[in-house]
């Protein structure tokens, strides 16, 4: 997993900018797509095109074979960490339910 996506990384950054990153790979071995989200407590440089460091990563993995499945999933990933108050619940939250309530869209708790 590593290489592959130090390999992609080689092709330039996958920081989207605003403190977030995308970075994402294919591999042989898997059936179906994994995503995983991860908020970083220090942040990282990224080389991302604004400058920011990297807080949010969200790390897509897809079959060799999942074709335009990849970019769809990398779509929905960039449309949803283009959204503010999404990216702010995931940066305010204290435990990996509250990351997942914020990336799932259900309501904040009260």
């Amino acid at each position: 997993i590593f290489e592959t996506l130090l390999e992609r990384e080689r092709l330039g950054s996958t920081a989207v900018g605003h403190g977030i990153a995308i970075p994402h790979g294919k591999l042989p071995e898997l059936e179906c797509l994994y995503g995983l989200v991860a908020k970083l407590d220090h942040p990282i440089d990224f080389e991302a095109t604004d400058d920011q460091q990297v807080d949010i990563v969200f790390l897509l993995l897809a079959p060799e074979t999942a074709g335009t499945d990849h970019l769809k999933a990398l779509a929905k990933v960039s449309r949803l960490l283009r959204d503010e108050e999404v990216c702010e619940r995931v940066r305010r939250s204290s435990d990996v339910r509250d990351i997942y309530d914020a990336i799932t869209g259900a309501p904040p708790p009260p």
